[in-house]
This record gives structure tokens, sequence and C-alpha cells, in this order.
């Protein structure tokens, strides 16, 4: 398994991630496919940037056209405060196969080697057990319940921080 940056060629990869019932349904429900294009040619505008840290999970170097998902850091505001936050999302096909833990670490080992990001967020759905486990396997910390913005919705999340620096062994 390897990440790349997300490029405008990811378009079919985003519409099955965000559009799909199943894959949102932890998250208000699937995301219209207009503005899908747009959505990913400025995420690709952002990694090439370095904005942002937007990856495309490819499981086999010999087939780098095909992915099974996405993991990514970005900064935002938070009450007036800035905040580091990580998410991920795995195609159904290469759920259980321990891509989305093995991924979502890797980029914590990029920003703990790098040192940026400083702590960092994730607030999965409190009925996503598969990303939650995630959280829970690689040490983040349960802060507790919280109610956050997603795509105009509020979904009931926990809160998880991870500080790679101190809590993510090498």
């Amino acid at each position: 398994m390897y990440l790349r940056d997300v490029t405008p060629d990811d378009v079919d990869a985003y519409v099955r991630m965000r559009c799909d019932p199943v894959m949102m349904k932890d998250l208000g429900g699937p995301l219209p496919r207009d503005g899908m294009r747009d959505k990913v040619r400025r995420d690709a505008a952002e990694a090439a940037a370095g904005t942002s840290w937007i990856k495309m999970i490819v499981p086999d170097p010999g087939t780098p056209e095909v992915v099974a998902g996405n993991v990514c850091i970005w900064a935002h505001d938070e009450g007036g405060e800035p905040v580091s936050e990580i998410g991920w999302m795995v195609l159904p096909e290469f759920q259980g196969r321990g891509l989305g833990r093995l991924a979502t670490r890797t980029l914590l080992e990029q920003a703990r080697d790098e040192d940026r990001w400083g702590d960092i967020h994730a607030f999965p759905a409190t009925a996503n057990g598969p990303s939650n486990g995630i959280c829970r396997s690689l040490g983040f910390r349960l802060l507790g319940e919280i109610d956050v913005d997603f795509a105009d919705r509020v979904i009931h999340s926990n809160h998880w921080v991870i500080t790679p620096a101190s809590d993510l062994a090498p």
C-alpha cells in the first residue's frame, strides 16, 4: 500500500465515496454528484500546494490506477481556534483488510516525522464502529462526544485527539 496526492483524475473515486448511500450512511447520507468535479479540483490544488494532505490509498503498487479510498489531514478554525483534523474513507470492496488503519497510521507518521499539524483531531460518527476502532487502535485519546458540521449537516461524533510526536510510537 502507498499514498499519493489526489489529482483531478480522481473524480470517479470521489463519486463512489461521497455519493453512495452506504459509504455516507454515518455522514448524513450521500452528497449530490453535482459539484464533485469541482471538489476534486479544489482538493488537488490544496494537495499540490501542501496546504492540506489529501492522499489516495493505493492498495497495490502494481495497479496504481486502483484506489481503495482516501485519508486526509487539513486545518480549519473551530470556535476561532485552529484545529488539525484527519479523516478517511475506504471503499466497500477494500474494507476489512486493514487499509484504513494502515493509511491513517502512515499519514500520522508523516505528520510526526515532519513535525507538522500539532495535535490531530478525528470526529468519526459515534455509530461508525470501524473508524472509532482505528482511532482506538492507533492511540488516539477519546475526549467525548460532540456534534460537528459536515457538508452542511450535523453529525453526532466521537471527538478523538492524538499528538503524533508523543503518542505515535516509531
